[in-house]
């Protein structure tokens, strides 16, 4: 009976045992996960990814992130980097419910093997452990966060697939390096995407999660390469490879090859302009950690050529008005001042070398005059070159003064120069890389500002913008920010709703003194013609060639300001415009873009455009999340073409006006540059229209114009208006700009005339009286007429008062 005795008791005490244990196992799970995190968040959790912005082209244009990473799915994930980490960090994950108990053992094992060698204890995180911890704990190093780890990963196992474990895992570990997720690591460490990596890389990846700043490979590169041989032994006692591929793995080089620099497109007003969109439409969270693929509407070629050309022209503009001095001086200290010339030098090098250049200064050279000579004035280059400026290129730099008026004429470099004057250079011809005769070019940052648009009149897709001559400067954005008074670039419109009201480019119109009493206590307003004179009945075409603001209001009265108004609104270049003649002669305020946008919808004949910087949005999982062109194609996704026909897209695109008005618009238009105040356009020597536009004092002067297929606005004016200068309009500096934009973008497109819709007849005519020309008549134009329309006789002219047999009168007439 004794060891019977024996025996029952040993199971009571084992019994008891058991249940405190599982009591106290009941306990620890309550106490300890009564308050834990929600691991249910997992289940929607998308590890912050960065939003890349594409250029037409498919160059990387901007990203915009808070961690370097790149998120990919489990299902994308090469074999070899998942069995690499299986190795180093979790062999049995696929086989385990969360906590792997052989190792903890094993690990407390070790750990009571290293007490008192002052040794890191050894842990046996499991990957769920890891995610667990990484997602919903913190770093702190207790037995009491153990306990919570293992809890969660417990729920996580439970409530998770372990694919999504995995994955979550493998794009989320920081690898060192500012790197976040294998993808993004394989790119910082060997510039390869992850499905090129060979065994030894993929190991040495999976080496960094346990101390990715321990296995530095640069700082330590013998400890780095130890973890790595560990890993590929491992991946070899788990089947993972063979033993001739884990010699040669082991026997590879560890070299870090650092990621290629990116190659980006330089356009940061259209660069900004894209994130204010994208934070706008998603929300500042969703676009710095969204992983968004914006794929633009930016044509490199025309965005380089664009900021070239208004970097020209406004620094064309800024030296014909002279110089304003220099952006600073050096001074040399008094006791140098009296050693010799070296010693003055050496000390202009020395405070020089402490000077930034100013914004907006770009690749241009900051120096110090040194000496200066009757030829040229000797300079002293940031860095220690030496160099000059001849007196040649001095010879603009006359004394700036204010009204945009200039000082005497330049003899010789002390005229524009003092010894210790710190000015900016640019080499003689633009040659940045050699500059064997040491000759630089005097330059100076403009006052002026402008901004250029081009787009696609047919989708409104915006192929260039510059908001401004440097961004670095002023990121500004005047093509989208800048309201500005467009003046006659805004008549097109008024002449536009003449056209729809019956009205024909051969319709007289008196250039006459106009007067119109603006109310009690307020003065009569009285508009006049840029150059002041008149000029008697003249065609309609030639009101707008010449841009005759008398003409104008005129016809403007006649129309009705009312539907200037709802034509201006409807084509989105102002809402709400005042019904005010002024408005006519483009009062009223509109920004770059939308008028350049509205100029589109001419040449495309009246179809409703709406400007866009983006084609398409694609979300992580490259989902389609936007498209700008929203029309279905059907048929457009076959796989190949087996001869069937070719999809047709439906024209979506709402009609606005009479595409025979708007032809006859934009044959008005081409006779601005043919003939009137857009000449100089002509040397482009493609088919091209537009208009010149000058507000009153030539606070802003404007450039707006198209081709067949490209529609390109320019703006130029001080950013606090004021004038600029005597003689200074829309034609003489907004105009060129447009002109060397057209003569590059267009270098490789053939002619192609303006298309001409059905509905309208080309007819010769008399230029002055807008009549059919007579056999054998010169000085002829041909004149787009709409079916009906075409003048047999002299009409009665605009604003000219009849007797009462309805006769013209005698004289000027038309004051009202």
């Amino acid at each position: 009976m004794r060891p019977l005795r024996i025996i029952l008791v040993l199971f009571s005490i084992m019994f008891l045992a058991g249940i405190a244990g599982l009591g106290g196992v009941v306990f620890v799970f309550w106490n300890f996960g009564r308050d834990l995190p929600d691991y249910q968040q997992l289940a929607d959790y998308e590890p912050p990814v960065m939003t890349r912005v594409h250029a037409g082209d498919g160059r990387l244009l901007a990203e915009y992130a808070t961690e370097k990473r790149v998120f990919v799915p489990i299902r994308a994930m090469p074999r070899r980097i998942i069995n690499a980490v299986l190795s180093a960090e979790d062999k049995n994950f696929y086989s385990h419910t969360g906590v792997d108990f052989l190792s903890v053992v094993r690990a407390a094992l070790q750990n009571v093997k290293n007490y008192g060698s002052g040794r890191r204890p050894v842990g046996a995180s499991t990957i769920t452990q890891q995610v667990a911890k990484n997602f919903l704990l913190t770093n702190e190093v207790s037995i009491s966060r153990k306990v919570k780890e293992a809890i969660l990963a417990f729920r996580i196992e439970r409530a998770f697939s372990k694919d999504r474990i995995l994955e979550l895992y493998l794009n989320e570990i920081y690898l060192g390096q500012g790197s976040y997720g294998m993808a993004a690591a394989a790119l910082d460490y060997f510039n390869k995407p992850l499905d090129q990596l060979t065994i030894a890389e993929a190991a040495f990846l999976a080496a960094l999660p346990k101390a990715p700043n321990n296995y530095n490979p640069v700082r330590n590169p013998e400890a780095a390469k130890e973890r790595r041989d560990w890993v590929i032994s491992r991946m070899n006692e788990d089947g993972f490879i063979s033993d001739e591929e884990k010699t040669e793995a082991q026997a590879e080089e560890l070299t870090v090859r650092h990621r290629a620099p990116t190659e980006y497109v330089t356009a940061d007003d259209f660069a900004e302009e894209i994130r204010r969109e994208l934070a706008d439409k998603f929300g500042e969270n969703r676009l710095y950690k969204g992983g968004l693929s914006v794929h633009t509407t930016l044509d490199p070629r025309l965005q380089e050529i664009a900021t070239r050309v208004l970097r020209g022209g406004l620094m064309a503009y800024d030296r014909r008005h002279g110089w304003r001095g220099p952006v600073g001086a050096i001074k040399p200290s008094e006791q140098i001042n009296q050693g010799g010339g070296e010693t003055i030098i050496g000390d202009f090098a020395a405070k020089l070398a402490a000077m930034d250049p100013p914004n907006g200064a770009g690749e241009w050279k900051l120096a110090v005059v040194v000496a200066l000579s009757n030829t040229e004035a000797k300079i002293l280059i940031k860095g220690g070159e030496g160099g000059a400026i001849p007196l040649s290129e001095m010879k603009w730099a006359r004394k700036w003064i204010k009204g945009e008026f200039l000082g005497p004429g330049i003899n010789k470099p002390s005229d524009v120069l003092n010894v210790g004057d710190v000015v900016l250079v640019e080499p003689v011809d633009g040659d940045k890389t050699s500059n064997s005769e040491g000759k630089f070019v005097l330059r100076q940052i403009p006052e002026i500002e402008g901004s250029l648009v081009a787009l696609d009149p047919h989708t409104g897709r915006v192929l260039a913008m510059v908001g401004g001559f440097d961004y670095n400067k002023s990121q500004f954005n005047r093509a989208t920010q800048a309201k500005r008074q467009p003046g006659s670039a805004f008549k097109p419109f008024v002449y536009l709703a003449a056209l729809d009201s019956g009205f024909t480019p051969s319709t007289l119109i008196l250039d006459a003194p106009f007067v119109i009493d603006q109310g009690p206590g307020l003065p009569k307003w009285r508009p006049a013609n840029y150059t002041k004179q008149f000029y008697g009945p003249s065609t309609m075409r030639l009101g707008i060639e010449k841009s005759r603001n008398l003409m104008t209001v005129r016809l403007a009265e006649t129309v009705g300001m009312e539907k200037i108004v709802e034509y201006a609104g409807t084509f989105g270049i102002a809402k709400d415009l005042p019904a005010q003649l002024s408005m006519a002669l483009g009062a009223g305020e509109t920004t770059l873009l939308d008028l350049t946008n509205a100029y589109a919808m001419l040449v495309n004949g009246g179809k409703k455009l709406v400007p866009t910087l983006i084609d398409r949005i694609q979300n992580r999982d490259g989902v389609t999340v936007f498209r700008h062109d929203a029309r279905e194609c059907i048929g457009c996704m076959a796989a190949s073409w087996t001869g069937q026909e070719i999809p047709q897209i439906a024209d979506s695109r709402e009609s606005i006006t009479d595409p025979t008005s708007a032809y006859q618009m934009v044959s008005m238009l081409e006779g601005v540059v043919e003939r009137g105040t857009g000449r100089s356009i002509r040397a482009v020597g493609k088919p091209l229209a537009g208009k010149t536009g000058t507000t009153n004092d030539a606070n802003d002067a404007w450039f707006l114009g198209f081709s067949p297929d490209l529609a390109v606005g320019v703006f130029t004016g001080f950013d606090e208006p004021r004038s600029l200068g005597t003689n200074e309009q829309g034609a003489s500096v907004a105009a060129p700009i447009f002109r060397d934009f057209m003569k590059e973008a267009l270098v490789n497109y053939t002619e192609t005339p303006f298309r001409i819709p059905p509905g309208i007849r080309m007819v010769r005519v008399n230029p002055t009286s807008g009549l059919p020309a007579l056999p054998g008549e010169k000085n002829v134009i041909w004149e787009a007429f709409k079916n009906g329309t075409i003048p047999t006789e002299q009409s009665r002219v605009l604003g000219l008062s009849e007797d009462k047999a309805g006769n013209p009168a005698v004289g000027t007439g038309g004051l009202y």
